[in-house]
């Protein structure tokens, strides 16, 4: 049995005894989450993120290094950020259509005790200065992704500028990143126990009565996430990508699995590399560069999710949004994907910085929070699929690139 029907396996159990633990057997919840089905998410989850610092370290390193050419280095750079600001805005042209199309927010919704703690967000401009790390080990221990890009490409341009004289070096690179797949593929026997946790305390934690009061939300928000993979990628996949999307969602399913499972892009990065590299063509040196610096930084689930709930929470306040207001929201939301990277808790500080920008009251971010869980399951699916679809394109597009290259000469 292949190791992607394993986890759908165990993410259908998931659901089976989650919905049992919640409907039938709501006593028996808290004892079998704290003994059993917690423990079982977490180390799953902590296996894995135990890996991602070290992989992109060494991925970056070797993906930059393989990049000798400074100025292909800023080519590839310049289209995977562009890739994903411009998606990241098509997500909330879909996101804002379909909140107005589907009224998620017209009903009567209990506002009193809505409480929600606001974390302010970095200015865009100390996110930028502070991507260049002044303690690079003290990055590494807080985890901040991007000051870890940073080092990490700074040590790959060195390597690559160096050439044979660092021969010793890279190839120490390459044989722990060697050491890291490995470990990958070995954890991965686990996911399936992993996934049945992690999905059963997810459907077993949320009540039904919730989930059903936000039924039309939780529908529009799922509606655009479909609707973005298959339009926005599935075209992107097709036309720049030259590849059949069908094709890709297929190859690249065990990831998106394993990111349905975690709600992580990080957590899910070593798998989601991997699938890249071993089912869809692409070079561990572009794998290396466009995956990590996405799930860094592509949030287009999470714009989708920003997107609706602003609707949402305009509708439920009575205040209607006027177009310079919608304008404001991609504008806002886009920029705050690149801007708010790497903090914790990214989704809601975007969020209330959306709400921020067109006068709607931040505390009203706790009537999404009920059933938030769910759908950063979705979302987080999304954007690393995202992530993969750059990297095919980049890849196909170095490929045409060359070959055109070679014709010329």
């Amino acid at each position: 049995m292949s190791l992607t029907r394993k986890i759908l396996i165990g993410m259908g159990l998931g659901i089976v005894v989650g919905l049992i633990l919640n409907l039938a057997l709501p006593g028996w919840y808290d004892a079998a989450s704290t003994y059993v089905l917690v423990p079982l998410g977490k180390i799953f989850v902590n296996l894995i993120k135990m890996l991602v610092v070290p992989i992109v370290i060494v991925s970056l390193i070797l993906g930059t290094a393989g990049i000798s050419d400074p100025k292909k280095l800023s080519r590839i750079g310049g289209k995977t950020i562009l890739f994903f600001l411009i998606t990241t805005a098509i997500a909330l042209i879909l996101a804002l259509g379909a909140g107005m199309l589907f009224q998620p927010g017209a009903g009567d919704f209990q506002l009193d005790g809505a409480n929600f703690e606001e974390k302010e967000a970095p200015a865009v401009i100390e996110t930028l200065v502070n991507i260049i790390p002044a303690n690079p080990f003290g990055a590494m221990v807080q985890e901040s992704m991007l000051q870890i890009i940073a080092f990490s490409i700074f040590i790959g341009y060195g390597l690559s500028r160096l050439g044979d004289k660092v021969s010793g070096v890279l190839r120490l690179i390459e044989q722990a990143n060697e050491v890291l797949m490995y470990l990958v593929q070995a954890i991965m026997k686990f996911a399936p126990y992993g996934a049945f946790g992690l999905i059963a305390v997810a459907i077993g934690g949320q009540g039904m009565d919730a989930i059903m009061a936000m039924g039309k939300y939780m529908f529009a928000v799922l509606f655009v996430l479909l609707l973005h993979l298959v339009i926005t990628y599935g075209s992107a996949i097709s036309f720049l990508g030259k590849m059949n999307p069908i094709h890709f969602i297929k190859e690249f399913s065990p990831a998106m699995v394993v990111a349905f499972s975690t709600s992580s892009s990080s957590a899910t990065l070593p798998i989601s590399m991997k699938t890249a590299q071993n089912n869809l063509g692409v070079s561990k040196t572009v794998s290396s560069f466009v995956q990590p610096l996405g799930a860094t930084i592509n949030m287009d689930g999470t714009a989708i999710m920003q997107g609706v709930a602003t609707i949402f929470i305009a509708q439920v306040y009575g205040v209607e949004l006027g177009l310079g207001q919608l304008l404001t929201v991609i504008l806002t939301a886009t920029l705050a994907s690149i801007g708010t990277a790497g903090v914790p808790g990214v989704g809601l500080i975007m969020l209330s910085m959306v709400l921020t920008s067109v006068g709607l009251p931040v505390e009203a971010i706790a009537l999404v929070l009920g059933v938030d869980r769910l759908l950063d399951m979705c979302r987080t699916a999304v954007n690393i699929t995202g992530d993969a679809a750059c990297a095919v394109i980049i890849e196909r597009g170095e490929e045409s690139g060359a070959s055109y290259s070679n014709e010329v000469a």
